[in-house]
């Protein structure tokens, strides 16, 4: 599948043998994130396939999904259970979800914490896990959509930075989600000198920049064409003498083609990236 990569590193070249490849990939913490636009019923059967051929071939260890609706989990659990664990972030209309790759990751709790003022069913998924013997927590959430909400998904921003901050010294933290935010409203909640964005720590690369694209994506009938970053990856690395740090190593772009029926996998952009572990 096609991806538009950057990398801290040179790329690997489209030749390179595999067997290095996959012996450098299984020291690396991979994670996709991507809202898949469940709520769209238009080719959802096509759509959903193409979803589990993604996650079959990137085969992430940590999967962070938004929009995300029940026949779609239906259609993934007979496709995906072996491989991975599922968690749920809701029940009912659509909501988040979690997959984790039980071969590499090992479960210890779950929690779903509310946003007191959200008027869209939004919450903040959250996961903590061991990965190669460190705790690690996971995050993953859908804040508030449209102009009129921007200063609730400020809120929200403003909580999953001050959890991520103030976690302990000894755990890594990610989260990766559809923040439906603008830059101009991150800057006014302001990211904590601990927490840096995988997309501006890999050196702002223009091919990874837009996820929400309706100049190349035409999933949605918009008269008007625009482009926004609202996908977004954030690391708070674990920071005590002798514990691994996670650093960020490359991201991509994934669900860039078109699909038979004439539709992309989603209307947004999935985001795939690797952090190695030092």
């Amino acid at each position: 599948m096609e991806a538009e990569e950057a990398s801290s590193s040179t790329p690997n070249p489209a030749g390179a043998k595999k067997d290095t490849t996959r012996s450098k990939e299984e020291d690396m913490l991979s994670l996709i994130t991507w809202n898949v636009d469940g709520l769209d019923d238009e080719d959802q059967p096509e759509r959903a396939r193409s979803l589990c051929s993604y996650l079959t071939s990137y085969s992430a260890d940590v999967v962070l999904l938004q929009e995300i609706v029940q026949p779609y989990i239906r259609f993934m659990h007979k496709r995906l259970a072996d491989t991975y664990t599922f968690i749920k972030g809701g029940e009912e209309g659509y909501f988040t979800m979690m997959l984790l790759k039980k071969s590499r990751l090992t479960l210890l709790n779950s929690e779903i914490v509310i946003f007191p003022k959200t008027r869209m069913m939004r919450n903040l998924l959250i996961a903590q896990v061991l990965f190669r013997g460190q705790k690690l927590h996971l995050m993953t959430s859908h804040f508030e959509s449209c102009k009129a909400n921007s200063a609730e998904r400020m809120r929200q921003l403003g909580l999953v930075m001050k959890m991520m901050s103030k976690a302990p010294d000894d755990e890594t933290v990610l989260f990766g989600g559809d923040t439906n935010l603008r830059d101009y409203e991150v800057a006014s909640v302001g990211i904590p000198s601990s927490v840096c964005d995988l997309w501006e720590q890999l050196g702002e690369p223009e091919k990874c920049r837009y996820t929400w694209d309706t100049r190349a994506n035409t999933n949605k009938d918009i008269s008007f064409k625009c482009r926004f970053r609202f996908d977004r990856v954030y690391l708070r690395r674990a920071f005590r003498d002798g514990v691994p740090r996670l650093d960020p190593h490359s991201m991509a772009l994934i669900g860039l083609e078109k699909l038979r029926c004439g539709c992309f996998t989603s209307d947004h952009w999935g985001i795939y990236c690797q952090f190695s572990v030092e």
